[in-house]
């Protein structure tokens, strides 16, 4: 027997493991009747035991003695003592179990709510797990017990759940594996639960990674060629490159749009366009639809026509395009691109009236779905995951595919490139295997092409996803999961894939290349871009909806990484892009989520005891939650602390001003000047010159907006006001230690000051060659900055991995960005003095920020 108290002394010497064995010894021994003295217990064993010795034999050799027949009560009251034995003993060995049911299995099946929900054990164990829960518990632990009239299916209780927002179809899958939040009207993965910063960072830069971007808008724009010309026109960035050679279908163009006949003020966010390729039978044939006859498009939204009338003539050709944007700006590039389609119809109809034209516009959310897979090996995970159909007979797409497994990265292969194609169903080929890129021996003739010499084309941009009936058909797939494991399991060799039958779908995907890079290589400005930057490529899938979880489930099997929002944020941040909305200042959407990100700020640094928070008060930081541009710029005079108590709700001393006076009167919101963000891929060039003047400037941009048929800028637009109001993003690096956080503040500094950190840093390279100097950067760096030196903020900074030092993407206004340049200049000459030398050779002086990008 174990002790029964835990201060006996025979319990001192045993530790706690000894004393758990001998408890479930305890418990697993059955007790036995002892042996009670006198003539009854003699009389009774007497003929199977010898009596006068100190222990009882009993003889199993011998059948004699046993009776004819057994009386049933007699036996079971003889035998009472036993089976209240074996009963106890039974019941005992099982409350005494070490493990329960749910610790018996793996540790990768285990489940805290398997400890207390017998749905969460295997359909084995289930009753095991029933046995072993309490009562009470499993009474509380099911479902609350429903009327037959107000029971809910799954289904319904899910799409309750809906109600204020949208779920991927990826949904529940990323629920169980990430950390989510509600974003842009969508439930959206924020990051993995497992640690992955870095293995991500890795997966973008060595491996692959997929983003499962469904979430993006897609808008269809439906017309004759020269009318979606004019209204792209009207609304996006003069100085996208690309446009004319995009209208093809074989190239996506990536670009920027703004309010209608509203460049450069007014931007909206950027966008990618692609053309519906024309099929060369299609190319001289009138469109199918009658005249007069309006088109209703199926899906989420609903298509909006902005113009009743016959169809085009013969001579003009009916094309599609689709324009992809961010969730956050969809209304606004829906109502831009819904404009500036009435202003190219007003104008046809000006310019013909007897012409009559229409333009189709319709929200495609929810009926297309895409994946971005990024990375050097995205290209022979996509070949290893899918399978083109068969009965394709293009020549330059059966030697894109066969070479795309020897391909080193994604971005070898023209920029925005689009390959059209239709693949069986991956749950056919499952479980994928990547495909092993090909290693020729260099002395003999390699017979695989190379796709770098693929030149993007009409005719490998041919796909039947832009159809809407068949993207309508392949809403549902035919065969679900278990079908297609009951084909699987008739297999005699496990692990083969299945043949593909005429009943299986077919599914029409789109391949985009995708790169994540400051300015396309052969640009002019790709000098000025740092060394050490480096591109992330990639691919953006496109497919029907209603196959997100067959392709998620077979992309991933390949050991293909998944990224959330900080992954993807992260992959614009390495490769020196600025990311929407986070790195687009002036814009409405970049202000309400700074105005967000400044009240959680606000009330985290309320949360923090005043020793453990910097006090900014005594620091003089002007605007510790968020940045104030308008300041930066000299629209807006810096708040006082009197104002700064109002705004926290705090009642001022002062007196105010009648209703009558006159310093109550302000400017109109529409005469008074705005800031607005300068971007596109010409920014670099366009102020590459040594000296720039505001009217130099105006006569640029206007030169840009005729280039799009736009009228110039109207006479109150002063040049003075256009110059000065005006922002440009910038990239910036630490020369030493340390890395720059969101919001940092960039300072201005004058000459003089900044001779001594050119000095202070010459010193520190001359002194490994044994020069002393009482200069130190330390010093310099205890010098308080006056806030009226603030010219900029950082909008995204962080220790970089790809470069291995602090990096930082801000933006500064244009006219302090041309003045720090001119600063460099001067110092650049004092910089390369005889006198001062340095042991390493940089692209800019330290304390002055590169060229501006994009």
């Amino acid at each position: 027997m174990p002790p029964k108290r835990k201060n006996d002394e025979s319990n001192l010497e045993l530790t706690a493991r000894e004393r758990k064995k001998l408890k479930v010894a305890d418990a697993r021994t059955i007790a036995v009747q002892p042996v009670a003295s006198g003539s009854g217990s003699g009389a009774a064993n007497s003929g199977n035991a010898v009596a006068g010795s100190s222990k009882t034999i009993v003889r199993f050799d011998t059948m004699q003695g046993l009776p004819a027949s057994i009386d049933v009560e007699r036996f079971t009251e003889a035998r009472a003592y036993e089976i209240d034995a074996m009963q106890k003993a039974i019941k005992t060995a099982g409350e005494s179990s070490t493990h329960r049911a749910w610790q018996t299995l793996p540790r990768h099946l285990r489940r805290r709510a398997a400890s207390h929900d017998v749905r969460r054990v295997p359909v084995g164990l289930r009753e095991k797990a029933r046995a072993e829960m309490d009562p009470m518990r499993r009474k509380t632990s099911g479902r609350p017990k429903r009327g037959k009239a107000n029971q809910i299916s799954r289904t319904e209780a899910l799409l309750r759940r809906q109600r204020d927002k949208t779920w991927l179809e990826t949904h529940i899958w990323h629920a169980k594996r990430a950390k989510m939040e509600n974003m842009w009207g969508y439930r959206l993965a924020v990051t993995p639960t497992e640690k992955a910063f870095r293995p991500s960072h890795r997966a973008s830069v060595h491996g692959s990674i997929l983003h499962d971007a469904s979430y993006y808008a897609i808008i269809e724009l439906k017309g004759p060629q020269t009318l979606l010309q004019a209204a792209l026109e009207g609304c996006c960035d003069p100085q996208g490159s690309g446009m004319k050679r995009c209208i093809t279908g074989g190239r996506a163009c990536e670009t920027h749009i703004y309010k209608h006949d509203s460049y450069p003020f007014d931007l909206i966010g950027p966008i990618t366009i692609i053309w519906q390729p024309l099929s060369p039978e299609s190319k001289s044939t009138p469109p199918s639809e009658p005249p007069g006859k309006s088109v209703k498009r199926k899906g989420k939204g609903k298509g909006k026509q902005i113009d009743t009338s016959t169809s085009p003539g013969p001579a003009e050709t009916s094309r599609v395009i689709w324009v992809r944007a961010h969730p956050a700006i969809f209304e606004d590039v829906f109502e831009a691109l819904q404009t500036s389609a009435s202003h190219a119809l007003q104008a046809k109809k000006e310019k013909d009236p007897e012409a009559h034209a229409t333009i189709e516009i319709a929200d495609l959310r929810g009926c297309i779905n895409a994946f971005e897979i990024m990375g050097p090996k995205s290209s022979q995970v996509i070949k290893g995951a899918l399978s083109p159909a068969g009965g394709e007979d293009r020549e330059d797409f059966k030697k894109f595919w066969e070479s795309l497994s020897d391909l080193q990265t994604p971005g070898n292969i023209p920029r925005g490139m689009v390959i059209g194609l239709k693949v069986l169903d991956p749950r056919l080929k499952f479980p994928p295997k990547n495909a092993k890129p090909y290693y020729p021996d260099p002395t003999q003739p390699t017979t695989h092409p190379s796709p770098a010499f693929i030149f993007p084309s009409a005719l490998t941009a041919q796909s039947e996803i832009w159809d809407a009936e068949k993207r309508g058909g392949l809403k549902k797939p035919k065969y679900k999961k278990k079908d297609i494991d009951e084909r699987r399991a008739k297999n005699l060799v496990p692990g083969t894939p299945l043949n593909p039958l005429r009943q299986d779908d077919r599914i029409p995907i789109l391949l985009i290349q995708r790169s994540l890079e400051p300015c396309p290589p052969s640009s002019s400005t790709s000098a000025s871009i740092s060394n050490n930057s480096q591109g992330i490529h990639g691919w953006t899938l496109l497919f029907p909806a209603g196959w997100s979880m067959p392709f998620l489930t077979s992309l991933v099997y390949t050991g293909t990484r998944i990224a959330g929002q900080r992954e993807r944020t992260k992959q614009f941040f390495e490769a020196g892009v600025p990311g929407f909305p986070m790195d687009y200042p002036t814009l409405s959407v970049y202000d309400a989520t700074s105005k967000e990100r400044a009240e959680n700020a606000r009330q985290r640094w309320e949360r923090t005891p005043p020793a453990k928070k910097p006090n900014y008060e005594k620091l003089g930081t002007r605007s510790p939650w968020s940045a104030d541009w308008a300041v930066v710029l000299g629209l807006e005079k810096p708040k006082s602390r009197d104002d700064a108590g109002e705004e926290e709700g705090l009642v001022s001393t002062q007196r105010e001003n009648p209703p009558d006076s006159t310093a109550m009167q302000v400017d109109s919101p529409n005469s008074a000047p705005r800031p607005w963000l300068l971007r596109g891929p010409k920014v670099p060039s366009l102020l590459s010159g040594a000296f720039i003047t505001p009217v130099q400037f105006l006569g640029e941009i206007n030169k840009l907006r005729v280039r799009h048929h736009m009228p110039a800028l109207d006479i109150s637009v002063r040049a003075d006001d256009l110059m000065k109001t005006a922002l440009v993003m910038m990239r910036t690096k630490m020369i030493g230690r340390g890395a720059p956080s969101d919001l940092a503040n960039i300072y201005k500094m004058d000459d003089v000051e900044a001779r001594k950190w050119i000095k202070a840093f010459s010193k520190k390279g001359a002194a490994r060659l044994g020069d002393t100097s009482d200069l130190s950067e330390h010093d310099l760096g205890e010098i308080k900055p006056a806030q009226e030196d603030v010219v900029g903020y950082v909008t995204t900074g962080d220790v970089s991995l790809v470069r291995g030092e602090g990096f930082a993407i801000g933006a500064i206004p244009l006219m302090q960005y041309l003045a720090l340049r001119k600063q460099a200049q001067r110092s650049v000459r004092y910089w390369r003095r005889p006198v001062h030398c340095l042991t390493s050779s940089l692209s800019n002086p330290p304390g002055f920020p590169n060229l501006p990008s994009l």
